[in-house]
């Protein structure tokens, strides 16, 4: 990913806690995610969500114990847990919310608790802790601490209360590096980077024992409350995605599968989830269950503030890959899909749209004057978290194929034809012990299981007496692969 300095007006603070790099032969990346090593999928007990229904224990349960397993397993969790400062308890009165009444709080979050130690994912991601309460904040160390676990929260910045927490069980997993990124955005919005590396090595393909790296991102993107903002959240993924990728040549760290984690706020049908399958990334879940990208009603995660259920909760998995296209590429190509989007809903038909956009212009092509306007016309543009005058003047260079000024019919429409998958790239699943003239060995990942719970969410259903979260919890194991980089 190429840094393009002048590009944005988001600044992006890191503070960092180095531990010297270990010796490893091979290594992988997740983004503020989680990789859990031993793994258990299980159904929730009743008890844990005030539910009776008995089938929630039998959903998946993995035995833990390694040594039986054909090979070793890594699992990750990621929960939005709700602030109690958001969860509103009178349909009525929405002022009233969870945190003025402590028992109910407090009782909620022992439930959430009990069904994460049940899990006992290696790396446990949670968004909207409520770290402006020292009592709950106490309560989520305290147990995840007695049980074996490593934590490390992040606020919002501005004082916003909630924030982000993730969790490394210290049997499984060591830190050789930790990050903070503060956004200082429109949305206050933050991320955690934990690069860690496996205590215990894995046996790979019954050849060689593999000490994985890891990087874990865990983040939670802003929610779209309109159209404008879909500029803010693309920039949001974009500088985490330039971050790993600048992470990634600082250390010197080639063909690692990486891990992003989190509430994404935006579903399959959005321009994040574009962005991010045209950078590589395939959902984990929807991996799992042989889901395409235009499979976006099958599951859900989510009950917004809205009463709309839809899918925002990700664990997204990219493994190696040397023909990964450029970021920049991809941030352009994102843009004019937003661009199309909102012509889109104001109801205008692609024949017409080139007319709208110079609609004082009357010939048949715009000039750059023109396209600024017609920027701010959709609300792009004219407001802090709109696109910069850098952005802008890159867009216009990009839409201007021929370089002769002025942007025509012709490249609006080719422009709208670009694609935004990712084509595959050069590294495949080795099952066979390779040669080496035949490429480079990299360790990747394949999904074994995902699963959501409550499990009505895997069927697009969001259950009435479902009380512990207004998500759902999302756990994905995978197992390491070893792949051949030509």
């Amino acid at each position: 990913m190429q840094s393009h300095q002048h590009r944005s007006r988001l600044s992006l603070i890191l503070r960092s806690r180095f531990i010297p790099s270990f010796s490893s032969p091979l290594s992988l990346i997740v983004v503020v995610a989680a990789i859990p090593l031993p793994i258990y999928f299980s159904g929730i007990l009743s008890s844990l969500s005030g539910r009776t229904n008995n089938k929630a224990v039998s959903v998946m349960r993995l035995n833990s114990n390694l040594a039986s397993m054909v090979e070793p397993n890594i699992s990750c969790t990621t929960f939005n847990i709700l602030a109690p400062i958001y969860k509103r308890i009178d349909k009525q009165n929405h002022s009233i919310r969870e945190s003025d009444f402590g028992a109910l709080w407090f009782d909620r979050n022992q439930r959430i608790l009990d069904m994460l130690l049940h899990e006992r994912s290696s790396v446990i991601c949670l968004q909207e802790l409520w770290v402006g309460n020292k009592e709950l904040v106490k309560m989520y160390h305290e147990r995840l601490g007695s049980a074996g676990y490593t934590i490390f929260e992040l606020a919002r910045t501005n004082g916003r209360g909630d924030g982000l927490l993730t969790a490394i069980h210290k049997d499984y997993f060591k830190l050789v590096n930790y990050r903070e990124l503060l956004f200082n955005d429109f949305g206050d919005r933050v991320a955690q980077l934990l690069h860690v590396k496996s205590v215990i090595p894995f046996p790979l393909n019954g050849k060689q024992d593999v000490q994985q790296e890891v990087i874990i991102v865990n983040t939670h993107l802003l929610f779209p409350h309109h159209s404008s903002l879909s500029i803010v959240r693309l920039h949001q993924v974009y500088k985490i995605l330039e971050y790993l990728e600048a992470y990634l040549k600082e250390n010197k760290l080639n063909h690692m599968p990486i891990i992003l984690c989190g509430d994404w706020n935006g579903s399959k049908r959005g321009h994040v989830y574009k962005f991010l399958r045209s950078q590589g990334f395939v959902s984990s879940y929807d991996d799992a269950h042989q889901y395409t990208d235009s499979d976006a009603h099958r599951w859900v995660s989510h009950r917004n503030h809205r009463g709309n259920i839809c899918g925002v909760d990700f664990i997204w998995l990219c493994n190696p890959s040397d023909s990964r296209k450029p970021l920049r590429t991809s941030w352009v190509e994102a843009v004019f899909s937003i661009i199309k989007y909102q012509l889109q809903k104001a109801s205008i038909a692609e024949d017409d749209s080139f007319a709208f956009l110079g609609a004082n212009n009357h010939s048949d092509s715009l000039t750059y004057p023109d396209f600024c306007q017609a920027l701010q016309k959709l609300n792009l543009t004219g407001m802090p978290h709109g696109l910069s005058f850098q952005e802008t003047k890159e867009l216009w260079v990009r839409a201007d194929l021929d370089g002769n000024g002025v942007f025509d019919y012709e490249e609006l429409k080719k422009i709208w034809n670009m694609t935004m998958v990712n084509q595959p790239g050069n590294c495949k699943e080795s099952v066979m012990e390779s040669k080496k003239d035949e490429g480079e060995e990299a360790i990747g990942l394949k999904v074994n299981k995902a699963v959501l719970f409550p499990q009505e969410a895997e069927r697009g259903l969001w259950p009435e007496n479902y009380n512990l979260s207004d998500h759902a919890c999302l756990t994905v194991q995978f197992s390491p692969v070893k792949m051949l980089c030509s």
